[in-house]
């Protein structure tokens, strides 16, 4: 059994092709996704937080109103840059969000991706020691990490403006169990490491920033496995969660024929990206038969316990359901996830 959610990227153009013209389309039609795609049965709605580009960008807004009009389903980014976050500003947003849902936040967070324009994070008015912005990434994560656990740390004004309970204060509001909703998106098996090491859950795309010549989704597998023994080695209770990021097209009819034809003979793709080799996944697209023998062989997609699938959001809010109820109908109970 798996939980199968929906991953946007929100992309929205002028074109005329395009059902998604403007950010006011974008946003609309990705409430309208996650309230269709409960109604059909999927388990989560993630949308993906990029910068400086005709795409999702603000995600708390957005996530708070799919958990108001929404009552089950899981709500999450895929991922938060962090190296853009006010961690305490991020941390009072985030509770907010999850408060609104009733505790349904998955938040997805990350160093990030290679960004729209040159170090945009210093336009947001954060420049990391030494150039190194990874750190900076990491430095926001465990401060975010550590507020949302709801131990006071700062110290009350003796004089405030409404009474204050006794000893430091929180940041408020706090959402209880948050901190065990955060997932890390690793682009690599040393950073899956990490997030282990730190008790988050796993988010691994469609792309590794390495390649040691394996099938991506070996290598995958590889990756979710280190986590696993590093989250074990650090002491951390319970199991954590690990979802895999996947493009899939059932073509079940021609419309699905005319848009996803090319994919049919989708392979890995090896390519550089910042400085270093980097693999990236196949699509599966296909007739139901075919690609129930293909997923049937895909080790991370067996390893992980979620899987989101890439929607194409501006093909409209009628397609993507089309897609995800395909993948629910024609694919999910012949592979055992459902």
């Amino acid at each position: 059994m798996k939980k199968i959610g929906f991953l946007s990227f929100g992309h929205w153009t002028p074109s005329p092709q395009s059902q998604t013209r403007s950010a006011a389309d974008v946003l609309t039609q990705s409430i309208d996704l996650a309230v269709a795609a409960e109604e059909i049965g999927a388990d989560g709605a993630y949308f993906r937080v990029h910068h400086f580009a005709r795409q999702l960008s603000a995600p708390f807004p957005l996530l708070a109103a799919v958990g108001a009009r929404t009552s089950r389903i899981e709500i999450g980014t895929g991922v938060i840059d962090m190296r853009y976050e006010n961690p305490l500003y991020m941390a009072e947003d985030a509770a907010t969000a999850d408060l609104i849902s009733g505790g349904r936040l998955q938040l997805g967070i990350s160093r990030g991706s290679p960004e729209q324009v040159i170090e945009g994070y210093g336009y947001f008015g954060y420049q990391p020691e030494d150039g190194d912005h990874a750190a900076m990434a990491r430095e926001h994560t465990s401060t975010f990490l550590q507020v949302i656990q709801g131990k006071g740390f700062a110290q009350p004004n003796p004089r405030p403006m409404f009474p204050n309970p006794p000893g430091l204060l929180p940041i408020e509001p706090h959402s209880p169990g948050l901190r065990e909703r955060i997932w890390w998106g690793a682009g690599s098996r040393a950073t899956a490491e990490w997030a282990g090491e730190q008790g988050m859950n796993l988010m691994s795309s469609t792309l590794l920033t390495e390649d040691t010549g394996v099938p991506f989704h070996q290598l995958q597998a590889e990756q979710i496995q280190r986590f696993r023994d590093a989250w074990k080695s650090a002491g951390h209770p319970g199991e954590p969660r690990v979802s895999v990021s996947r493009s899939i097209f059932p073509i079940v009819n021609e419309t699905d024929r005319a848009y996803f034809w090319r994919d049919t003979h989708s392979t890995d793709q090896v390519g550089h990206l910042d400085g270093g080799l980097a693999r990236f996944g196949k699509s599966y697209a296909g007739e139901p038969e075919q690609l129930v023998k293909e997923l049937a062989d895909d080790e991370a997609i067996a390893a992980a316990d979620t899987l989101l699938l890439t929607v194409p959001n501006q093909l409209g809010v009628d397609y993507n359901v089309h897609v995800l109820d395909s993948v629910l109908r024609h694919l999910a109970p012949a592979l055992g996830w459902r």
